[in-house]
């Protein structure tokens, strides 16, 4: 998506700040987030595609491209090891020797050598001449508790996804989803019964918030809207930071009971609790009536089908004629432009049965649920704002 077009709405939601007294929280937004968001650009996800080291024009002194593309989990799984053991949070307070790392992380000094050595080659570390090692700015996100962390992400990706993934054979095979073959359940009943994996998804899918939220805010122009309803919105994380931003507004958190019982917790001292309205109930059986906007953040990627217009049909059921709804999701080009969205879909297939969709797939999911797909705006990452209106 050319780079000035996914200006304007920025430029948009700026100018709607400025002239609103909104400027704080719009710097506020800004500052914090577009460090994290430049990080994440179409662009730079579609040279995540190709591993650094994939280089070769045809020279006999290195592997073959396919090669080396097939055999990327090693690096994967190296990312993994370097984010699971802490090594960017332990380099967080300057260079450190292999010995000092396995020190640190209670691990192998030898094995802790070969580590990074490989990660080094990759570009997520550095070495200097003394043998010390540094964390690069590819490989600041496996720190915790920084802008655009993806520390949680890559441990659940080189954990859950990883042993699902190893049954991708039987997805494509079937077109049912792996999962249950790797974990003998679907996905979400494992994460609830395998605590650990469950609370390193939760901070995966936090951190994701973190970044989606910026995306959302600093794209799309909520001045006119007084009420919000984040309909299977987690613990909130993109919910109050629209609320910080647009002090008038209210909003209606609403997901499954266990998660609210925990979102009661993470939002106890938020400042824009008393605007925030916490609503247990389930998605596919109805939604909270009578809000301006309905938003729903990577959710409908999560369904198949018939579920998803089944989620937004409730939508409808519960919308004014003048509200709307807003799908924050990754679009997969009609045509066969290369983009990342479409290793995100094959992910969703071996994961949970879900799906990513073109803009003809969205419009044809929205009519079935008695809704018009009004525009598609960009985002500063790779992550859309969709927009759909009572039909």
């Amino acid at each position: 998506m050319n780079g000035a077009l996914c200006l304007v709405p920025l430029l948009r939601v700026l100018g709607s700040s400025l002239s609103n007294g909104r400027w704080k929280q719009f710097r506020r937004v800004f500052r914090d987030g577009l460090c994290a968001i430049a990080g994440q650009t179409p662009n730079h996800a579609a040279s995540v595609l190709a591993l650094p080291i994939v280089t070769s024009g045809g020279s006999v002194t290195e592997l073959p491209a396919l090669l080396q593309l097939a055999s990327g989990y090693w690096i994967s799984q190296a990312i993994y090891v370097a984010a699971k053991l802490g090594i960017a949070d332990v380099l967080n307070g300057g260079p450190a020797s292999g010995a000092q790392i396995a020190f640190a992380t209670e691990a192998n000094e030898g094995a802790i050598l070969r580590l990074m050595r490989a990660l080094c080659t990759v570009g997520v570390f550095r070495v200097d001449d003394t043998g010390k090692f540094t964390v690069t700015a590819l490989g600041r996100p496996l720190q915790c508790g920084v802008p655009g962390s993806l520390r949680a992400m890559i441990i659940t990706l080189g954990e859950v996804h990883y042993a699902a993934w190893a049954h991708l054979i039987h997805s494509v095979r079937t077109g049912r989803t792996a999962f249950p073959v790797a974990f003998g359940a679907e996905m979400f009943d494992y994460l609830g019964l395998d605590i650990e994996a469950g609370a390193t998804f939760n901070s995966a899918m936090t951190d994701c918030s973190a970044l989606s939220s910026c995306a959302v805010l600093l794209s799309y122009n909520f001045s006119e809207i007084r009420s919000v309803v984040d309909v299977g919105g987690g613990c909130g994380k993109l919910l109050t930071s629209i609320l910080c931003m647009y002090p008038e507004m209210h909003g209606t958190l609403f997901d499954l009971p266990s998660v609210i019982a925990h979102a009661h917790g993470k939002l106890g001292a938020d400042p824009c609790r008393d605007r925030c309205n916490l609503v247990s109930g389930n998605f596919l059986e109805y939604v909270p009536p009578g809000a301006d906007v309905y938003l729903m953040s990577t959710v409908i990627h999560d369904w198949d089908d018939e579920r998803a217009m089944r989620i937004l049909a409730n939508c409808r059921r519960s919308m004014r004629q003048d509200s709307r709804v807003l799908l924050v999701e990754f679009v997969v080009p009609d045509g066969g432009e290369i983009s990342f969205s479409t290793l995100f879909d094959l992910n969703m297939l071996v994961m949970n049965g879900g799906r990513e969709r073109t803009v003809s797939e969205f419009r044809r999911l929205f009519h079935a649920a008695g809704l018009r797909m009004t525009r598609i705006i960009p985002t500063l990452s790779p992550l859309r704002v969709i927009e759909a209106t009572c039909s």
